[in-house]
């Protein structure tokens, strides 16, 4: 979880001039031969990157492609600088950049979509505002209207002697473009529900089997666009439903296509209800999401030989008993030999390995398996003491991972058999206080997990409001605080666990103001996971955030009804 890799944004590769047509233009006229002694010096003078702000935006008037090329190629560097993409606002970049969408070499074409999409992205919501003041939306519309009469006419025959099919590859730096206005402008929104781009994402849609990285864009583009859009949904026929079914359906286990699925069932259940032709299509599509997404998901499970195998050569006691660290005694001899020193780092490593698989058979084994709610009870006391005790252990963060992740499926055993817990929701909350203030990723939402298990087992119990208080209020500060997007997620996730019912979670989210806070937390969230999301998670972790934000949706719904009634 949390494999932090580069943000994917536009990237230029390194320049090439062809000259093939595309619709009675070239990719790359103006060739090398042909520059003339200035616009060569102006090329350098572009790549060696010393120019200004005023300087780039007046190479975008070159008689040159290849100078306009690279000057759009440097714009869309520099402005991945937050700090210089006030300089370029100020002079009106976007109107000359605008232009330059409908230029007649496609390799500017996309090279200035790629620069406009960086401004939307490291922008903030204002930036993509004022680039929809600034007219962007008719100068992209057009372009992905040719790039549509481009994929409409096949123009990959037409380019097979092209190192890169500049059709997709400009229609992906729209789309993405698209999608970064339309979710931060309302204005932006609007136009594309005039303009008809519905049918436009619709076609990069159905590229999955050819391009799939323009097929996932259209996806994450298509679920932004609907998203609280009844107007475009009205607009949506039979056969457009047909061609998201067919994209859900697409063969493939590469987790890009799995992405897709999860992408487009997530396109609000409830508008889709009311869209869709029949409910054996409903059927189909949910059937696609679950056959791709659960080969991810599935549960662990045990077969009836091992289970057997386990229980007969008493697996479970030999494991609970290489989860003690070893006596004082045995460490104080290790530390006063020198040969022996080295064993304590392996015994540590026992340890933290038979946690590991404590935590597995907790997760397979029924309650009777694992000796009855006492012998739970008991390892919940010998858990606690192993995470409170003072070794040195204790401060690394395998071990608290590990320990953590076995009282995590402690907990879940015992709250979902109803057995009470021994541990004090204090002592818990001394656990996760640790586990957030930690490096380790997992330790950190193995800490968020066990308080939303905790609280949802507390929200079922009369006189618990100050302390479902007290883990709400943590709940939140993660949410809205922490930096990895894998550990906000866990924490909207337990929030919606503690509060999903009960009296005492009811005046406990309405005391911390739970409602107020996720609303004005849901926009910050959902733009998060656009700029930061894409590139610096798996697809997996993708598709777990995007059904957060989409239950997050859900929740806040929620919460306004139970507001609604408390005012009756």
């Amino acid at each position: 979880m949390g494999k932090s890799k580069g943000r994917k944004k536009f990237r230029r590769q390194n320049f090439a001039p062809t000259s093939l047509p595309f619709g009675g233009f070239s990719p790359g006229k103006g060739d090398r031969g042909r520059l003339v002694v200035q616009e060569k010096d102006e090329a350098e003078e572009l790549e060696m990157g010393c120019l200004t702000a005023s300087e780039l935006l007046e190479k975008l008037q070159s008689p040159s492609s290849e100078v306009r090329e690279y000057a759009c190629v440097s714009i869309s560097k520099l402005v991945q600088q937050k700090q210089i993409i006030p300089s370029f606002i100020q002079k009106d970049a976007v109107k000359c950049l605008g232009p330059m969408l409908l230029d007649k070499c496609l390799a500017v074409r996309e090279t200035a979509a790629g620069a406009l999409r960086n401004l939307s992205a490291c922008g903030c919501f204002e930036v993509c505002d004022d680039m929809v003041t600034q007219d962007v939306m008719t100068p992209l519309v057009a372009l992905l209207r040719e790039c549509s009469a481009g994929l409409d006419t096949n123009m990959i025959s037409s380019q097979k002697k092209l190192t890169k099919n500049y059709t997709e590859d400009t229609a992906n730096e729209a789309i993405n473009l698209l999608w970064n206005l339309c979710e931060s402008s309302s204005r932006a929104l609007s136009i594309f529900n005039k303009e008809g781009c519905v049918d436009i994402i619709l076609q990069c849609l159905k590229r999955f089997s050819t391009n799939i990285e323009l097929s996932v864009s259209a996806a994450y583009c298509l679920q932004t666009v609907t998203e609280d859009n009844p107007d475009l949904l009205t607009t949506l026929d039979a056969p457009s439903l047909q061609m998201v079914e067919s994209a859900m359906m697409c063969p493939g286990g590469a987790m890009e296509y799995f992405l897709i699925k999860a992408l487009l069932a997530d396109l609000s259940d409830d508008e889709w209800e009311e869209l869709s032709s029949s409910d054996e299509s409903d059927i189909c599509m949910e059937n696609s999401l679950n056959e791709g997404i659960g080969q991810l998901m599935s549960p662990l499970c045990l077969s009836a030989e091992v289970h057997t195998a386990l229980m007969n050569h008493l697996i479970p006691e030999k494991i609970f008993e290489k989860t003690s660290f070893p006596s004082e005694a045995a460490v104080d001899i290790c530390r006063r030999n020198t040969a022996w020193k080295p064993l304590i780092k392996e015994m540590n490593k026992v340890q933290c390995r038979a946690l590991t698989c404590l935590h597995s058979l907790l997760s397979v084994l029924d309650v009777e398996s694992l000796g009855g709610a006492s012998a739970l009870q008991a390892l919940a006391q010998h858990l606690s003491h192993l995470i409170f005790s003072q070794t040195d252990c204790s401060k690394q963060d395998e071990f608290l991972e590990a320990v953590s992740s076995a009282v995590r499926a402690l907990l879940q055993t015992m709250a979902s058999k109803k057995i009470s817990q021994c541990m004090t929701p204090e002592q818990l909350m001394n656990l996760c206080e640790a586990g957030i203030r930690s490096s380790n990723i997992s330790f950190k939402v193995n800490a968020v997990d066990i308080l939303g298990i905790t609280g949802s087992v507390l929200a079922k119990e009369a006189g618990t409001v100050k302390t479902i208080k007290m883990i709400g209020k943590f709940l939140l500060d993660v949410a809205t605080n922490d930096s990895s997007l894998v550990v906000v997620g866990e924490a909207l996730d337990a929030l919606f666990d503690v509060f999903a019912d009960g009296k005492e979670a009811e005046e406990a989210s309405f005391q911390i103001k739970l409602l107020q806070m996720l609303k004005h937390f849901q926009p910050v969230f959902k733009v998060k996971i656009r700029k930061e999301a894409k590139g610096n998670y798996s697809p997996e972790q993708l598709c777990v955030l995007d059904n957060v934000k989409m239950n997050l949706k859900r929740f806040i719904a929620y919460q306004e009804t139970v507001e609604r009634k408390r005012t009756f």
